[in-house]
Protein backbone atom coordinates (compact mmCIF):
# COMPACT_ATOMS: atom_id res chain seq x y z
CA UNK A 1 0.00 0.00 0.00
CA UNK A 2 1.23 3.54 -0.95
CA UNK A 3 1.59 6.11 2.06
CA UNK A 4 0.79 9.74 0.96
CA UNK A 5 2.04 12.78 2.48
CA UNK A 6 -0.23 15.86 2.38
CA UNK A 7 1.13 19.04 2.27
CA UNK A 8 -0.64 22.68 2.73
CA UNK A 9 0.46 24.87 -0.41
CA UNK A 10 -2.18 27.87 0.71
CA UNK A 11 -5.23 28.84 2.86
CA UNK A 12 -7.23 29.51 0.12
CA UNK A 13 -7.49 28.97 -3.83
CA UNK A 14 -7.44 32.21 -4.40
CA UNK A 15 -3.59 32.59 -2.44
CA UNK A 16 -2.57 30.80 -5.40
CA UNK A 17 -0.54 32.47 -7.88
CA UNK A 18 -2.34 31.66 -10.67
CA UNK A 19 -0.69 32.93 -14.02
CA UNK A 20 -3.08 34.63 -17.21
CA UNK A 21 -3.22 30.47 -18.41
CA UNK A 22 -4.86 29.56 -15.26
CA UNK A 23 -2.14 27.66 -14.01
CA UNK A 24 0.84 27.98 -10.84
CA UNK A 25 3.99 27.30 -9.60
CA UNK A 26 3.61 25.27 -6.10
CA UNK A 27 6.14 23.99 -3.91
CA UNK A 28 5.35 20.65 -1.90
CA UNK A 29 7.28 18.49 -0.25
CA UNK A 30 10.48 20.35 -1.52
CA UNK A 31 9.01 19.90 -5.36
CA UNK A 32 8.28 22.24 -7.32
CA UNK A 33 4.54 21.61 -8.65
CA UNK A 34 2.14 22.81 -11.71
CA UNK A 35 -1.51 23.60 -10.31
CA UNK A 36 -4.29 24.28 -13.39
CA UNK A 37 -7.39 25.33 -12.78
CA UNK A 38 -9.80 23.83 -15.93
CA UNK A 39 -13.14 23.66 -15.82
CA UNK A 40 -13.50 24.40 -11.51
CA UNK A 41 -11.54 21.66 -11.32
CA UNK A 42 -8.12 21.89 -10.06
CA UNK A 43 -5.26 19.61 -11.32
CA UNK A 44 -1.66 18.96 -10.11
CA UNK A 45 1.67 17.46 -12.18
CA UNK A 46 5.01 17.83 -12.87
CA UNK A 47 7.00 21.08 -13.21
CA UNK A 48 8.68 20.08 -16.04
CA UNK A 49 7.54 17.96 -19.47
CA UNK A 50 9.00 14.54 -19.18
CA UNK A 51 10.59 14.80 -22.66
CA UNK A 52 12.84 18.15 -22.92
CA UNK A 53 12.28 19.66 -19.82
CA UNK A 54 9.87 22.58 -20.84
CA UNK A 55 8.24 24.33 -17.87
CA UNK A 56 4.31 23.50 -18.12
CA UNK A 57 3.28 26.36 -16.31
CA UNK A 58 4.49 28.37 -19.12
CA UNK A 59 2.52 26.34 -21.82
CA UNK A 60 -1.40 26.44 -22.19
CA UNK A 61 -4.47 23.94 -21.77
CA UNK A 62 -6.42 22.64 -25.09
CA UNK A 63 -10.00 22.67 -25.29
CA UNK A 64 -9.99 19.17 -24.04
CA UNK A 65 -7.82 19.79 -20.97
CA UNK A 66 -4.78 18.63 -21.72
CA UNK A 67 -1.69 20.87 -20.73
CA UNK A 68 0.36 21.36 -23.48
CA UNK A 69 4.40 21.80 -23.35
CA UNK A 70 5.54 25.44 -24.56
CA UNK A 71 8.70 23.39 -26.28
CA UNK A 72 7.57 21.20 -28.41
CA UNK A 73 3.92 21.24 -28.04
CA UNK A 74 3.49 17.30 -26.38
CA UNK A 75 -0.34 17.14 -24.84
CA UNK A 76 -0.88 15.74 -21.74
CA UNK A 77 -3.84 14.66 -20.03
CA UNK A 78 -4.24 16.05 -16.51
CA UNK A 79 -5.77 13.49 -14.38
CA UNK A 80 -4.02 10.74 -15.58
CA UNK A 81 -0.90 12.06 -17.06
CA UNK A 82 -1.07 10.24 -19.92
CA UNK A 83 0.96 11.74 -23.13
CA UNK A 84 -2.35 12.27 -25.70
CA UNK A 85 0.09 13.11 -28.63
CA UNK A 86 1.60 9.84 -29.41
CA UNK A 87 5.19 10.43 -28.11
CA UNK A 88 4.83 7.57 -25.24
CA UNK A 89 6.23 9.96 -22.31
CA UNK A 90 4.23 9.92 -19.21
CA UNK A 91 3.51 13.47 -17.17
CA UNK A 92 4.01 12.73 -13.19
CA UNK A 93 0.55 14.15 -11.19
CA UNK A 94 -0.67 14.19 -8.02
CA UNK A 95 -3.50 14.49 -5.49
CA UNK A 96 -5.13 17.50 -4.65
CA UNK A 97 -7.52 18.38 -2.13
CA UNK A 98 -9.27 21.16 -1.24
CA UNK A 99 -10.39 21.61 2.35
CA UNK A 100 -11.73 24.12 4.97
CA UNK A 101 -8.70 24.65 6.21
CA UNK A 102 -6.73 24.78 2.54
CA UNK A 103 -5.77 23.61 -0.47
CA UNK A 104 -3.35 20.28 -0.01
CA UNK A 105 -0.77 18.52 -2.15
CA UNK A 106 -1.15 14.66 -2.03
CA UNK A 107 2.99 13.06 -3.03
CA UNK A 108 3.41 9.54 -2.59
CA UNK A 109 6.11 8.33 -0.79
CA UNK A 110 8.82 6.54 -2.76
CA UNK A 111 11.51 4.10 -1.94
CA UNK A 112 11.53 1.57 1.28
CA UNK A 113 11.34 4.20 4.15
CA UNK A 114 9.35 7.44 2.62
Amino acid sequence: MRKINWHKVAEDIAELNWQSNNMAIVEAGGKKITVARFKEQLFVFAYKCPHASGVLANGFMDALGNVVCPLHRYRFNMQNGRNTSGEGYYLKTYHIEQKEDGIYIGIESSGLFG
